[in-house]
């Protein structure tokens, strides 16, 4: 199965990958953000790499392949708030015949800006511009959007163990 975690920044994606692997120390957690970095070594830096089509088609081969050789349980805690992308990853995943438990994590968007402001600036970048662009791709309303089957929660009102034991709950439902 394919646990993948979506949600904006701020979210509470990689924290609650985190606790799952703590649980299920088996799985592999994938990020698909090294494939954006590995896709900008080779190619010029765009605002965004899963704006390139060879990210989106990489990041179903590489989640493929790690399921296929290596992981029966593959933890993914990667954001598509983009709704045509989202269905690009995840359509292409479950064409493959892959199970896939799709976790949206919702929070009030003050939340979400408090979080992202209290993160370190990744490497290369000034606090501002990272900050700056990560709240401009906050999305109040793509909880609203996602695909039938998501299993919605809210990150601001549940701790990551809760989170945990939902998502563990709604991946036994996947498989019975």
């Amino acid at each position: 199965m394919i646990i993948w975690l979506n949600g904006g920044f701020g979210a509470g994606k990689t924290t609650l990958a985190a606790e799952l692997h703590r649980r299920l120390p088996d799985a592999v957690v994938y990020d698909p953000e090294d494939v954006g970095v590995m896709l900008w070594r080779w190619l010029p830096p765009n605002e965004d790499f899963q704006d390139l089509p060879s990210w989106r088609e990489l990041v179903v081969a590489t989640a493929l392949s790690l399921r296929r050789h290596h992981a029966h349980t593959l933890i993914v805690p990667m954001s598509l708030v983009r709704d045509a992308y989202r269905a690009e990853v995840l359509d292409g995943l479950a064409a493959a015949g892959e199970e896939v438990l799709h976790v949206f994590l919702d929070a009030d968007v003050d939340v979400l800006e408090q979080r992202i402001s209290a993160r370190p600036a990744p490497a290369g970048q000034s606090a501002g511009d990272a900050l700056d662009w990560a709240l401009s791709r906050l999305d109040p309303t793509a909880a609203a959007r996602q695909p039938e089957g998501t299993v919605v929660l809210r990150s601001d009102r549940l701790t990551p163990a809760e989170l945990a034991d939902e998502v563990l709950a709604a991946s036994r439902h996947l498989t019975a």
